[in-house]
């Protein structure tokens, strides 16, 4: 129900969701797929009991930005990705339009 209305918001926000990946395993499957072109990521800290750093990583190796989604509190985020912007659910559809902005856009406020 959290990826829909997240899915939702994004469309709302003119993004164009490629796919929903409720498994680690399905988000290394579609972070692998060179085939697919990748602006951008949410990650959810915790997938179906499973840690999401692996896709992280294979993000990170692919250059590919993302932010985190968390209902742990931003203090539960590895170390190792500290550094990642991350949202603390549950937020609002602007909170979340403001985050992508400064993640996604080069040169825009708070971009790193």
């Amino acid at each position: 129900m959290v990826a829909l209305m997240i899915e939702t918001m994004l469309s709302d926000l003119g993004c164009v969701v490629v796919d929903v990946a409720g498994t680690v395993s399905r988000g290394l499957a579609l972070v692998g797929d060179d085939g697919l072109r990748l602006d951008g990521a949410i990650l959810d800290v915790n997938l179906g009991g499973e840690k999401v750093y692996p896709i992280a990583q294979a993000l990170s190796d692919r250059h590919v930005p993302f932010i985190f989604s968390t209902g742990y509190g931003i203090d539960g985020i590895t170390p190792q990705f500290a550094h990642v912007p991350a949202l603390a659910k549950p937020y609002e559809c602007w909170a979340l339009e403001e985050m992508l902005i400064s993640t996604l856009v080069p040169g825009a406020p708070g971009a790193g």
